[in-house]
């Protein structure tokens, strides 16, 4: 704990658009270890920079030290390579989880994402335990980080709670945000019950806002105490309207354009 009586988090990927955000809205509540690969900017006085790349074990666990909790948004946000994601968001989270092991951390809420289900069909409402389909090398990832944490959990007692994130924007900008949209208060809610809520083990939740047309169930939420503040519907005269090719993958799966067969993500070929 700090001296204020504060708990100690570790925030990976603080630098990202997600991290950033987090911030803001977790500043009041923790101190906050923020690590990435490239600096943060305009430090708060309860934050201090840890640089780490998540390939490296040891500059894992040397960001990790004096946590009680960990945020791991920290990875490729896209899809990419297979191998770069590999080392990345597969070896990274592992690296992160046996960090927390060593050091004995608690808990960590893990950034999943709807991309480990995201060629379910649209007309389809799922919870969080219809059998995983990745739509990319970046959906594998985000199932493999969720396997990592089932693990760690079963036979080292760490606490383990996947946030399966949608689609996290200020606002929403297209009719599929109408359904996946995460509003950026209710993503620090969502990962602050993460967090502080008492007698969860291991737990897989959907990341959105009260969306009235959410695709997925809010399973879990109850057991968080996550109450979403937002719904997409407020904007849906804005929005509804902006949809692609019906008989595109795009607007039949879940995943949106990641379901697409030559979706490449960053790994695309520049100009």
């Amino acid at each position: 704990m700090s001296a204020e009586g504060r708990r100690r988090v570790l925030l990976t990927g603080a630098a990202g658009v997600v991290g950033s955000a987090l911030r803001e809205h977790l500043a009041g509540h923790y101190d906050l270890i923020l690590s990435d690969v490239r600096e943060v900017q305009e430090l708060r006085p309860n934050e201090l920079f840890r640089r780490a790349d998540l390939t490296n074990p040891a500059q894992v666990q040397a960001a990790m030290q004096g946590a009680q909790a960990v945020i791991h948004l920290g990875g490729i946000p896209d899809e990419h390579r297979y191998d770069l994601i590999r080392a990345v968001n597969i070896d990274g989270t592992q690296h992160v989880l046996e960090a927390a092991r060593a050091l004995g951390v608690r808990r960590v809420a893990f950034a999943s994402s709807i991309h480990a289900v995201g060629y379910y069909p649209r007309a389809q409402q799922i919870g969080p335990d219809v059998p995983v389909r990745p739509d990319t090398f970046y959906g594998v990832s985000k199932v493999a980080g969720e396997a990592l944490g089932r693990l760690y959990f079963e036979k080292h007692g760490l606490e383990f709670v996947a946030v399966r994130i949608c689609s996290f924007q200020p606002r929403p900008q297209d009719a599929r945000h109408l359904s996946t949209w995460l509003s950026p208060r209710d993503a620090a809610q969502l990962f602050r019950r993460a967090l502080d809520a008492h007698g969860v083990g291991y737990l897989t939740v959907a990341g959105i806002s009260g969306n009235t047309r959410r695709w997925m169930t809010d399973e879990g939420w109850d057991l968080l105490g996550y109450q979403p503040q937002d719904d997409a519907e407020a904007y849906a005269a804005e929005v509804q309207h902006l949809r692609g090719d019906p008989a595109s993958r795009s607007e039949r799966f879940q995943g949106g354009v990641f379901s697409e067969v030559g979706y490449l993500g960053r790994a695309a070929p520049e100009g």
